[in-house]
């Protein structure tokens, strides 16, 4: 089979203080609850600076600064044990500031319905000059700038939503549209920070794996995050916004969305495109998200905890033709929670783990390391949700034990061994296997290890449609550095004669099938 390799990704943390303590959903329902409230009193004080969140450890690994073995040298809570030396730029992507994200905010704006005053514009262009993914005509699209006055005036006047900087206004987001819900200010912000981290990421895709990107020709979003109107709340497309706003001119695209799975799904959708030959280049890409800003903030504050979830991450993955050097998409050891599967653990474990390696012949141990849901503990332990990876990990390793591939004894030490302590940001679609896929492909084009499972779980229950959840999982394995144009030609006579037995046995089944009912 011809499969499809992943050449390249990027990763990005836009780190945000003021939009958790004046835009985000936590702080919107706490001023609605109680003005006065002893959270949002403390809340400013429990706000990271910038230089904090580039220090964080989990931030240096999603980054690809830092290794996700890195993580187990170190004790929780990671929060008070800050990186020496730290760097916000790493081999993966970056940590963005939050002025600098806003001029992103702006750079993404089509509709002009972000509006910024005349000198933080300013300042932003002198700032973003500096930085290596800028170029003039991305920095043209910062505009001039308003007057203090008409900001205000919007804010005022015309139900604009407020930007601030260190309780200063700095711009305002205008609403979209006079009277629909789905395009207020609020709602509009909070698709433009997708949009706009999206773009970010991409960027830092193409740029970090020195790709023309006029050579893709297919995008697919995958966040969590739905836009439209009052007439189609989700019609989308981010994808073909971040292909514009990206310049990927011979590209189109469209979302994929599944809960926190969506990016595993697509992912496998976009490999899937390669391998038929409709497209050779397509990036997988999502933004991040406001709303998820500051989920768990309340039981931080009030233990004394920075607010950690203060950044809006951003993941981007090429998925592209083999080229006999990066890793393959096993999409023929793909697993997947079918509405027949049930919610109990073992049955899920063994549709997304075992599955799929049953098919391929393989054991549990010829994985050297599987990527589930890699929630920060340091973030979730706090808030009474536990160690995530970890309750992933002993639900395997059981499993393994069942099957007689694992001793009891293995158990304790399986998440060590074959899996890692969680270092991704809270966000829903950014946690589910997505942040190793970078670490990955560096560990198998040096040899260090062979395959790696990748696992998307989703909660579908969340949108109160189906009581159902879903999950997908993939594998990832060193290129042989064969690419077999023509598989099929290449079957043995037994195997044509085999493979159309089970097509005719297949189609006389449903021709009597029909027949009776």
């Amino acid at each position: 089979m011809k499969y499809a390799v992943i050449r390249g990704e990027g990763y990005t943390l836009a780190h945000v203080p003021d939009f958790v303590k004046h835009n985000s959903v936590f702080a919107v329902l706490e001023k609605r609850l109680d003005k006065e409230s002893e959270i949002l009193r403390d809340l400013p004080k429990s706000l990271r600076s910038f230089q904090e969140a580039i220090e964080y450890l989990p931030h240096q690994v999603y980054i690809g600064e830092l290794t996700p073995d890195t993580l187990r040298h170190h004790a929780l809570p990671w929060y008070n044990k800050p990186v020496e030396k730290a760097d916000r730029f790493g081999p993966h992507g970056e940590i963005m500031s939050q002025d600098e994200f806003i001029g992103v905010l702006k750079i993404a704006d089509v509709f002009d319905l972000i509006r910024l005053e005349k000198s933080f514009v300013s300042k932003i262009r002198n700032k973003l000059t500096q930085h290596p993914l800028f170029n003039e005509a991305r920095l043209k699209r910062l505009k001039e700038g308003e007057s203090r006055e008409i900001i205000e005036y919007h804010i005022k006047n015309m139900k604009a939503m407020p930007l601030l900087i260190d309780d200063e206004v700095i711009g305002c987001v205008k609403r979209a549209h006079e009277f629909d819900p789905n395009l207020t200010a609020e709602v509009f912000f909070e698709n433009m920070v997708t949009k706009a981290s999206g773009m970010l990421t991409a960027w830092n895709l193409l740029d970090r794996n020195q790709v023309d990107v006029a050579d893709i020709d297919y995008v697919i979003e995958c966040s969590e995050s739905a836009a439209g109107d009052m007439s189609q709340r989700g019609g989308g497309n981010f994808a073909k916004a971040v292909a514009e706003g990206i310049g990927a001119v011979n590209a189109s695209g469209s979302d994929t969305r599944a809960f926190c799975a969506a990016p595993v799904h697509a992912i496998m959708e976009a490999a899937a495109l390669v391998q038929a030959g409709i497209h050779q280049n397509v990036l997988v890409v999502a933004g991040g998200t406001s709303a998820k800003l500051a989920m768990n903030a309340r039981e931080h504050i009030r233990r004394g905890i920075p607010v950690l979830e203060d950044v809006i991450a951003g993941f981007a993955v090429l998925i592209s033709e083999n080229d006999g050097i990066n890793p393959i998409i096993r999409t023929d050891l793909s697993g997947k929670h079918t509405v027949s599967t049930g919610s109990s653990p073992q049955a899920v474990i063994t549709s997304l783990i075992t599955a799929p390696l049953d098919k391929g012949g393989l054991k549990m141990k010829d994985i050297d390391r599987y990527a589930v849901e890699m929630q920060n503990p340091d973030i979730t332990k706090p808030a009474g949700a536990g160690d995530v990876p970890e309750a992933n990990y002993k639900m395997i390793a059981a499993l393994g034990v069942k099957r007689e591939e694992l001793e009891q004894k293995e158990v304790a030490t399986f998440g060590e061994k074959y899996g890692f302590q969680g270092w991704a940001p809270t966000q829903g679609h950014i946690p589910s296997g997505i942040p190793y896929i970078g670490h990955a492909r560096a560990s198998i084009l040096s040899s260090d290890i062979t395959r790696a499972m990748i696992v998307g779980k989703g909660s579908l229950f969340l949108a109160r449609l189906t009581n159902q959840f879903d999950g997908v999982s993939f594998v990832l394995e060193k290129n042989s550095g064969e690419i077999e144009d023509n598989w099929e030609e290449k079957m043995s006579e037994d195997d044509v004669r085999h493979m159309m037995a089970k097509m005719m046995k297949k189609f006389a089944e449903e021709l009597l099938k029909d027949q009776t009912d």
